[in-house]
C-alpha cells in the first residue's frame, strides 16, 4: 500500500505541477556518472593547460566538482576552477564556474564553461588578451596597446625592489597586474559596482593571512584613473599595491586598516623626500583650522562608498601614524609591529599587545604622540 500511495502522489504531482508548484526532485547522479563527468572536466583542464587562453603562462589548471544536476545524457555542473601562473603564483587563483556536459557514445564531454551566477569573469573572457612580461612582473591587458602595458610593467618592476627594501620579510618578489579595458570592466572583475572604484587607480585582490591555501594576489588597474596620473603618481599607486602583496601573509583580521593602508602609503612615500604638508592636504587644512583628529581612523573611514574627503583624510592620518613609528622607534620596529599585530590568535587586543611588546607604549600614549606629530608636521 505504501508503494502504491507513493506512485499516486508522484502521478498527481506530475499532473498538477503547473498549478500547484509540486515537483518531483531529480535523483542525484550516481558515483559512476560523477566520476565520468569529473574525468571530462580533467580532460578539458589538460587541454587548457596545453594551450592556454591567448598564451597565458599557466603552470596548473584544474576543476573540482561542487555540484552536479543530471538530466539524462546532459548535466549542469557547478565547479571550482584553480589555476596558477608559472613563475609568479605560489598560491592558486580560484573561481566558481557554471559548466555543462553531455554524454555521447558512453563518454562525457564539456560543452560549456562560464562564470557561475554571481561569480566574476576572468580577464581573458572580456576580450582579446595581450601579455607583457617584465623583469619582476606579468601584465595582462584587454583593450590596450602593448606600449601602454609595457609602461605598466616598467613601473611594476621598479615597485618590487622598493617594497623589498622597506619590508625585509621573505615574499614572492613578483607582481601580476591586470589592466581591463574600462572602469566597468574593472568592476566586473571585482564583482562589485564600478562606481565605487571611480577615483581608485588600482586595487589588490587576495585574502589576509597567507599560507599554503591562500589565493594568489592580483593588482587590478583602473585604466581611467591610472591614465590621469603622472609618473610619480603611477609609481606611488603600484608601490602601494605591491606593499599589500608583500605583507599579505602577515596581515590578518586583527590588522586594522589604518595600519595596513598606512604602511602601504609609508612604503610608497619612503625615500621620496615628500613634504607631509603637501602630501596630506586635507589633513593639513584640518589641523591648521584647529580640527585635530581625536583618534586614529576606524575601518569604516576607509569605505570606498563613503565620503571622498573622509576617505582621503583617513589615508593621510594612517600614513602619518606609520611614519611616526618609523621616525621615533625605527623602520625595523615598524615592520616588527606590523607582523606582531597580524599574528594569528592575538584577537581583538592584538594592537594593544603589539604596542606594548614592540614599542613599549600604550594606545593612549601612542595616540597622544601621533596627535603631537600631526601638529608638528602640519600645523
Amino acid at each position: 500500500m505504501a508503494a502504491g500511495r507513493r506512485h499516486a502522489v508522484v502521478a498527481l504531482c506530475l499532473a498538477l505541477s503547473s498549478l500547484s508548484g509540486c515537483t518531483v526532485p531529480q535523483a542525484p547522479p550516481d558515483a559512476t556518472a560523477t566520476r565520468a563527468i569529473q574525468a571530462a572536466l580533467d580532460r578539458r583542464a589538460a587541454a587548457v593547460l596545453a594551450d592556454g587562453p591567448d598564451g597565458l603562462p599557466l603552470s596548473s589548471w584544474s576543476y573540482r566538482i561542487v555540484r552536479v544536476r543530471r538530466d539524462g545524457d546532459r548535466a549542469r555542473v557547478r565547479a571550482e576552477l584553480r589555476y596558477r601562473f608559472a613563475g609568479h603564483d605560489d598560491g592558486a587563483v580560484t573561481a566558481e564556474r557554471a559548466m555543462e556536459a553531455e554524454e555521447r557514445d558512453g563518454r562525457w564531454h564539456v560543452t560549456a564553461d562560464r562564470p557561475a551566477e554571481g561569480a566574476a569573469p576572468q580577464l581573458w573572457e572580456q576580450g582579446r588578451l595581450d601579455v607583457v612580461r617584465g623583469r619582476r612582473s606579468l601584465v595582462l591587458g584587454v583593450g590596450h596597446d602593448r606600449d601602454r602595458l609595457r609602461s605598466v610593467a616598467a613601473v611594476a618592476d621598479r615597485s618590487v625592489p622598493a617594497v623589498s627594501e622597506a619590508w625585509p620579510e621573505p615574499w614572492a618578489g613578483r607582481l601580476v597586474v591586470l589592466v581591463p579595458a574600462s572602469l566597468d570592466a574593472m568592476g566586473a572583475l571585482l564583482g562589485a559596482p564600478a562606481a565605487g572604484y571611480r577615483g581608485v587607480a588600482a586595487v589588490t585582490t587576495g585574502r589576509a593571512g597567507g599560507g599554503a591555501d591562500a589565493p594568489a594576489d592580483r593588482v587590478i588597474v583602473n585604466p581611467e584613473a591610472y591614465q590621469e596620473l603622472g609618473e610619480a603618481g603611477r609609481a606611488f599607486v603600484l608601490t602601494h599595491e605591491t606593499a599589500h602583496v608583500a605583507t599579505r601573509a602577515h596581515t590578518s583580521g586583527a590588522t586594522p586598516l589604518w595600519l595596513s593602508e598606512g604602511f602601504a602609503d609609508w612604503v610608497a612615500h619612503r625615500g621620496t623626500g615628500g613634504d607631509p604638508a603637501r602630501l596630506a592636504p586635507r589633513l593639513r587644512d584640518a589641523v591648521r583650522a584647529g580640527d585635530l583628529p581625536a583618534e586614529l581612523p576606524g575601518d569604516q573611514d576607509f569605505a570606498l562608498t563613503g565620503d571622498q574627503a573622509t576617505l582621503s583624510r583617513a589615508y593621510e592620518e594612517a600614513w602619518l601614524a606609520c611614519a611616526l613609528i618609523a621616525e621615533r622607534w625605527g623602520e625595523a620596529e615598524l615592520t616588527a609591529f606590523y607582523r606582531a599585530v597580524g599574528e594569528r590568535g592575538r584577537g581583538p587586543g592584538s594592537v594593544e599587545k603589539a604596542l606594548r611588546d614592540v614599542l613599549d607604549t600604550t594606545p593612549e600614549s601612542f595616540t597622544l604622540a601621533w596627535r603631537a606629530h600631526l601638529r608638528e608636521r602640519l600645523g
